[in-house]
């Protein structure tokens, strides 16, 4: 049934046209009789015409609505002029009526509905009935009302295609929307894990370049020292490790790292141990709390440890083999402040200004991102007489 049902839809003109050669027969055999009969004054050689012409615009009507719409109304006016009564072609009026209603230009639609509400009365009035009075008025709005229902039939049903077509829009924006978003979406976190992953690789890095450096001096003279030294790189080439694995579980869907749960982020209670780690590779820190310490927002906290781990990072890199750093992290009432100084040759003018030349100052940039991510600021550049200094301000509550 479906079948057959989905073949009708796709000839539809097929189908019209199996309905008007119905209609024409159906008229053909009104013609005859009526004539034999000798019950009105009209001939085959009229009516036959205006049969085949209203058989045509129901064969039509989904094709050239507009036109066949204009065909009936000549038609029509054909049976006024040539005194050709009301016979069953004229259903074919109700049917573009039907058809321009729903289908068709707004301009044929209105002519549609005139017209329709127009024959009732044209035709009592050119064939009027016996009885007179209300009664010939009654029969007037008896023959109006099939044109009317027509119409709003019609109408109702392009008001719901082209809600339907509204509904179907919508709905298509939406899922571009969606996808819209799921790619920002994805394209921020990825931004994330490099921002991570430039914080774990070069801060870690670098600690292991330092050691090595340092072993390889000291291997002769101090093997004690060079093997403390060996020490610290494996170990912070495991804890590097471990962080790239917890970061690039993020890319994999469906697996889970060892023991079901990732690593959790770095916090403001964690910055003692990066401190000593960087103590033990050879930079002096001086670490200070100010103000009550207590639980902080877990983005702003992750925030302040990536600042001061990049900091320090960047005195290792830029400020010279006798450069020393302090850290100042104060706990005010709405927000969180930090405060990394160094007193080194500092970072060359390019890694601080407009994001670095040649894809360097990434670590400076990732750092105002973050700041930016929570509604903070951020400080950076020269201290007066040397050094290098990054100050940050993190509020509670972010800024709208």
């Amino acid at each position: 049934m479906q079948r057959l049902y989905d073949l009708l839809r796709r000839y539809p003109t097929w189908v019209d046209s199996f309905w008007a050669v119905a209609l024409l027969g159906i008229s053909w055999v009104s013609i005859r009789n009526v004539n034999g009969a000798a019950t009105g004054p009209s001939s085959t050689a009229t009516a036959l015409p205006i049969a085949v012409v209203l058989s045509v615009v129901v064969a039509l009507r989904r094709r050239m609505p507009e036109k066949m719409l204009v065909l009936a109304v000549a038609a029509g006016l054909a049976q006024l002029v040539l005194d050709v009564p009301s016979a069953p072609e004229d259903f074919a009026m109700l049917v573009i009526i039907y058809t321009v209603a729903a289908d068709g230009a707004r301009w044929a639609s209105r002519l549609a509905l005139i017209g329709g509400l127009c024959a009732g009365t044209l035709s009592q009035l050119r064939w009027p009935t016996e009885a007179s009075g209300p009664g010939g008025v009654f029969m007037a709005i008896f023959q109006t009302v099939p044109f009317a229902l027509a119409w709003v039939l019609g109408d109702s049903i392009r008001t719901r295609r082209a809600y339907l077509a509204q509904l179907e829009e919508r709905a298509a924006r939406l899922e571009k929307e969606r996808e819209a978003q799921a790619k920002v979406a994805v394209a921020a976190e990825r931004a994330r894990i490099a921002r991570e992953l430039h914080d774990v690789v070069a801060h870690n890095v670098s600690v292991m370049v330092v050691q090595a450096d340092g072993a390889a001096y000291v291997m002769d003279t101090a093997p004690e020292q060079a093997r403390k030294a060996l020490e610290t790189i494996s170990g912070t080439g495991r804890q590097a490790l471990a962080e790239m694995r917890r970061l690039l579980g993020v890319l994999r869907t469906g697996e889970h790292q060892e023991g079901g749960e990732y690593v959790p982020q770095p916090d403001v209670e964690q910055l003692d141990d990066l401190i000593e780690q960087c103590r033990t590779s050879g930079l002096p820190v001086d670490f200070k709390v100010e103000g009550t310490p207590r639980p902080l927002p877990s983005g702003v906290e992750l925030t302040a440890y990536r600042i001061v781990q990049e900091a320090l990072t960047n005195t290792r890199k830029h400020g010279g083999p006798n450069a020393g750093a302090s850290v100042r992290l104060v706990y005010f009432d709405d927000g969180l402040g930090l405060l990394v100084e160094d007193d080194g040759k500092g970072a060359p003018h390019e890694l601080y200004e407009e994001g670095g030349a040649d894809g360097q100052g990434h670590g400076l940039i990732g750092m105002r991102e973050r700041v930016g991510m929570v509604g903070g600021t951020l400080d950076a550049g020269p201290r007066p007489g040397g050094g290098f200094r990054i100050s940050a301000l993190l509020p509670l509550k972010a800024a709208h």
